[in-house]
């Protein structure tokens, strides 16, 4: 992608006035811009009368410095990174609280026990197959959730990696209540990583002073976007950042857990430790920080799925940031609106699934006949009327035993509901022809 481009230096722009201009421009008001804008974006736009767009830069650059706080994260050449807390920042905090770690309109499907490793599932194999794709595995979604509910092998690297990404978001919800450690990134690392380096050896392994050191290309015009700190520094700089995520780099401003997150994302991601797989570890490392500060409906979330569509727009939240004096609010800010998407994602995917629910309880006549799984797996099959169901594929689908999952469907072979067949030794189950109107004679 094209490189945004840089901004006036200050003290360029400071040569080329008087006090008295600058003194004026200090004290009248900003003209008002929608948003946070880069001075990639605010050249393009019209000024007002009597400005010039360097004016209105420096008008700019002089207010976010008042109100900058600094952190511990350093770039290359040792100056701090920084952050401002605009209106779009402050405005979304507040509904990020309420919806993903408070109690205010907790969807029902979501919070039964009975029915909430569905969910989970669901969001975990999204997640992995999307935070893949980002980084260039190129499976369909189709065959990716074929391989992870049946359990079936990876095919080809592509495919490993997205069983990789799954593996590690299930040991997140493990780790979610540890402290972060080198250790314990690096493990997360080896999880998505696995098999898929050109050196395994250097899975779960932070770059040495003798390794050829990574950077980010684009690809397109083979242009370097990011070189990241030497490898000397990698050690150091990975204590540095598992002290901020556990909080004990913090001085006496309060900085927003929310915020933490998207950092450690953001750190992670610039310093590029790992030869490869860099993107994915510091995703993984987003979660664990969301669900450690109590955001436990991040459990159910998939940020990668909203980044994927828009994959330039995230890579430029990385650009601004560091072409603007280290400025991570850019980056801050186009994450808070993922993680606000990604909620209403989930609020419409709940919403979605209920109706499918409610469906099948009209088909049912509200009935006791089956259980919630049962009824859930009908409403795919309505569907998806080829699907073919195995044992397996049920059993990880719901997160229960192998003899439960058995049960389910040769209850609903039982009841006609769905057809048995072999393949070789092992059973297989699809959606019984004239489905609909056999759920609805059922008595």
């Amino acid at each position: 992608m094209k490189k945004p481009a840089k901004p006036p230096r200050l003290t360029d722009l400071l040569q080329h006035i008087s006090p008295e201009r600058l003194l004026e421009l200090v004290s009248s008001p900003l003209p008002r811009t929608p948003g946070y804008l880069h001075w990639d974006q605010l050249r393009r736009r019209p000024v007002q009368e009597g400005l010039s767009h360097e004016e209105w830069w420096l008008k700019l650059k002089f207010g976010r410095q008042q109100i900058q706080r600094e952190l511990p994260l350093k770039d290359s050449l040792g100056k701090p990174f920084t952050y401002c807390l605009p209106d779009p920042i402050l405005e979304k905090l507040p509904a990020i609280d309420a919806q993903a770690r408070g109690l205010i309109g907790i969807n029902e499907q979501v919070v039964n026990p009975s029915l909430r490793d569905r969910y989970i599932i669901s969001s975990l194999i999204e997640e992995a197959i999307t935070s893949s794709q980002l980084e260039g595995a190129a499976t369909t979604r189709k065959d990716a959730v074929d391989m992870l509910r049946s359990g079936r092998a990876p095919k080809d690297k592509s495919e490993q990696m997205i069983l990789n990404n799954f593996l590690a978001m299930k040991e997140i919800l493990a780790l979610k209540d540890q402290p972060i450690s080198p250790e314990i990134i690096c493990t997360l690392h080896r999880i998505v990583t696995e098999k898929t380096l050109e050196q395994e050896t250097s899975a779960g392994q932070i770059q040495q002073p003798e390794d050829t050191r990574v950077a980010v290309w684009d690809e397109s015009d083979d242009q370097i976007l990011h070189r990241p700190p030497s490898a000397e520094e990698l050690p150091s700089r990975m204590r540095a950042m598992c002290d901020f995520a556990n909080g004990a780099q913090d001085t006496q401003q309060y900085l927003h857990p929310v915020i933490r997150a998207i950092i450690l994302h953001f750190w992670l991601a610039y310093d590029h430790p790992f030869e490869d797989g860099n993107g994915r570890t510091a995703r993984a490392l987003f979660y664990w920080t969301m669900l450690r500060e109590g955001y436990w409906l991040f459990e159910f979330i998939s940020i990668s799925s909203l980044l994927k569509e828009a994959p330039s727009k995230y890579a430029r939240s990385f650009l601004y940031t560091e072409s603007d004096d280290n400025d991570l609010t850019y980056f801050i800010i186009f994450q808070l609106d993922i993680i606000l998407r990604a909620i209403t994602a989930l609020e419409n995917y709940i919403e979605k699934k209920t109706q499918e629910q409610s469906q099948i309880d009209i088909y049912l006549k509200n009935s006791l006949l089956l259980n919630h799984r049962q009824k859930a797996l009908l409403a795919n099959a309505l569907k998806k009327p080829t699907t073919v169901y195995s044992i397996e594929s049920h059993q990880r689908s719901h997160k229960i035993a192998y003899a439960t999952s058995r049960a389910d469907l040769l209850k609903l072979h039982e009841l006609q509901l769905l057809d048995q067949f072999k393949i070789g030794k092992a059973l297989r189950f699809r959606p019984a022809k004239n489905l609909e109107q056999k759920l609805k004679s059922i008595d």
